[in-house]
Parts: C-alpha cells; sequence; structure tokens
C-alpha cells in the first residue's frame, strides 16, 4: 500500500514517515494507553502503525512478507517509559 501511494504521487515516504510517527505518538499520548493497558496491548495498539512504517522505511527494494514484517517489528520495539 505504501509503494502504491508513493508510485502514484499521492505521498512521499518522508511524508508517510511523519504520518506513521505522529499516529503512534497520539496512540501512545492517550493516558488510558499507559493507565489500563499491558504492555502487550500496547503493542497491539502500536503494531499496524510499526508494520507500516517498517515497510514504508524498506521501500520498494525490498518486498517483505507480512511474517518478516512482524519480526522486524518485534525486534525494533523498545519498552514503554513505564517499563524502564
Amino acid at each position: 500500500m505504501n509503494r502504491l501511494l508513493v508510485s502514484k504521487g499521492i505521498v512521499s515516504q518522508e511524508e508517510l514517515d511523519v504520518a506513521f510517527d505522529k499516529a503512534e505518538a497520539t496512540a501512545r499520548s492517550d493516558n488510558r494507553f499507559t493507565e489500563n493497558m499491558s504492555p502487550s496491548n500496547r503493542d497491539a495498539v502500536c503494531f499496524p502503525i510499526r508494520v507500516l512504517q517498517i515497510a514504508n522505511d524498506t521501500g520498494a527494494e525490498t518486498p517483505w512478507s507480512f511474517s518478516e514484517l512482524a519480526k522486524l517489528v518485534g525486534e525494533s520495539k523498545e519498552p514503554y517509559n513505564d517499563q524502564r
């Protein structure tokens, strides 16, 4: 999906990066995120954003499978502020 949007000139990869960063920051800034959710539920909320972000970062030259993207998301995940 990212590649299609970029190839049609609808958005740039940089614009998608900014949008994904803002989306995750918005989700993580919600008080319910830290107060009422377990770390695994937090990961579930951020997972689709992170998958799209990694797919965007790798660009069109690397067609990842979903399982490969999911593995990359897990490997890139950092602890939340209240887990440090």
